[in-house]
């Protein structure tokens, strides 16, 4: 696809969110209200099934352009299994399974979780920290078996969903499968491990924990122009000022890592170490940003950034729940230490200088 296109879908993103996701407008709903009319419109734009080939009733957009709506969506600090889809469709879509329509989510999403497929091609198994597990129709998973994986589509009523919330408020569900007979079911393409998995989500949520630092230093700029204390705006201290430098260089830093490993993998022919090096540098990189953006944006704000009337925590309590998906920082950082020391001393320096 062309920049054009490119440029398309992620307007196309970013005004649905604008208009239907706005955070003053949802942090002030009591009733979830919101909730019907921007499903109903990101289902109807294409955006939950873009990494799908229209072959398996999806969008067929690139990854790259569907990267590129996840920024957005990180931006606009997004309460919806949009980006759970995405990844569902794209996990079906390897097995050459159609997706459904309805909202997904993807399990397992964290490295010591296994699903096993059994004999009789049932799936047994817990996934912990399921994103929207309770919100969604059907969960696309990943299962083991001696011979290698497999991957489902699963009625997610056939499963037992334990409720639980993330750091940021949204689902964040322990799901069991007990005996489940998928609806669908095929083997995985050679060589697709639970890693792969791992890594494309990691990329994604960098990628959404990059846009979220961005809007937050966007608001906590805007503010610090605002507030007036001692008799000047609080941006003319120095103390302030230093403060507003550090989220800007952590907000390019994550966003630096995050696209440069969404440009590997979009580009990519397969999981190789490059994209292991990339994917894995950007979580951990991403992940450290948002603990220390996060912060500097609650002290800029003061307060009233805590409270729960304040937009800040829609965007910093979702960054930083964003960093356990898919493998948190300390997960990556043994898998990039056992990468290298596998590939021998020599080797290091090659393979980051080619970055």
């Amino acid at each position: 696809m062309t920049e054009t296109t490119d440029n398309i879908v992620v307007e196309t993103a970013e005004k649905i969110f604008a208009d239907l996701a706005d955070a003053q407008t949802i942090n002030a709903s009591k009733d979830g209200s919101w909730r019907a009319p921007l499903w109903r419109a990101l289902s109807e734009s294409g955006l939950p099934l873009s990494w799908v080939p229209e072959a398996c009733d999806g969008s067929g957009a690139s990854l790259a352009e569907g990267f590129a709506v996840l920024n957005a969506a990180g931006r606009a600090g997004l309460a919806a299994p949009l980006a759970e889809t995405m990844l569902a469709g794209w996990l079906l879509a390897q097995a050459s399974i159609a997706s459904p329509e309805g909202a997904m989510t993807i399990a397992p999403v964290h490295p010591k979780d296994r699903i096993t497929l059994n004999a009789d091609g049932t799936l047994s198994g817990r996934a912990r920290g399921v994103p929207f597990a309770r919100d969604a129709k059907f969960i696309a998973v990943l299962a083991q078996r001696s011979d290698g994986a497999s991957i489902a589509l699963v009625d997610a009523s056939t499963c037992r969903i334990d409720h639980g919330l993330a750091l940021g408020g949204d689902p964040s569900d322990t799901v069991t499968f007990d005996k489940v007979s998928p609806l669908k079911l095929a083997a995985a393409p050679q060589g697709f491990d639970a890693t792969a998995l791992l890594l494309i989500g990691s990329v994604a949520r960098s990628l959404q924990i990059a846009g979220a630092l961005e809007t937050m230093l966007e608001i906590s700029v805007r503010y610090s122009n605002e507030r007036v204390a001692f008799e000047k705006k609080i941006s003319k201290f120095q103390a302030v000022q230093h403060n507003l430098a550090k989220l800007a260089g952590e907000t390019s830093a994550a966003l630096a890592a995050a696209t440069s490993a969404a440009d590997t993998l979009a580009n990519a022919t397969a999981f190789d170490d490059a994209v292991m090096l990339e994917a894995a540098a950007a979580k951990i990189r991403c992940a450290e940003a948002a603990e220390k953006g996060a912060a500097i944006a609650h002290q800029v704000f003061g307060a009233i950034g805590f409270t729960s009337e304040h937009i800040l925590h829609r965007y910093s309590l979702r960054a930083l729940a964003w960093r356990d998906d898919f493998g948190n920082e300390s997960h990556w950082a043994v898998e990039l230490g056992r990468m290298v020391a596998r590939r021998g001393a020599d080797d290091l320096w090659p393979l980051v200088a080619s970055r």
